[in-house]
């Protein structure tokens, strides 16, 4: 992804690839839709892989991905795979930012630096 190698991507995905983000209440569709998407994704991203784990046709990875103009944000995504190919894809973006903590949660937490 981070190479922008979009026919390598496409090798990746199955034709019928079902991606979907619950908390935008988003699916996107098929092979050529996830591809041209993320070719046509503003530039100036990168892509931070923190972890990913995998067992048997499951995999789970969670990255950061900094963009000069939106600011960094956290994915975790979770895929299926079958014949070497992404079939179904779930994903969770959130944006990176520092959140004041009220009286009542500053008993619990502390600011990562």
């Amino acid at each position: 992804m981070e190479a922008r190698d979009w026919d390598g991507v496409g090798e990746l995905v199955a034709e019928d690839l079902v991606l979907e983000w619950p908390n935008a209440l988003l699916r996107l569709r098929g092979r050529a839709n996830f591809v041209e998407f993320n070719r046509s994704y503003p530039e100036g991203w990168s892509i931070e892989v923190l972890r990913v784990v995998g067992a048997g046709n499951n995999a789970v990875s969670e990255v950061r991905v900094p963009h000069p103009a939106i600011g960094p944000h956290y994915a975790l995504s979770f895929f299926e795979v079958e014949g070497g190919r992404i079939t179904r894809a779930r994903e969770y973006w959130v944006e990176e930012r520092f959140e004041e903590l009220t009286d009542e949660r500053a008993r619990w937490f502390e600011p990562m630096e």
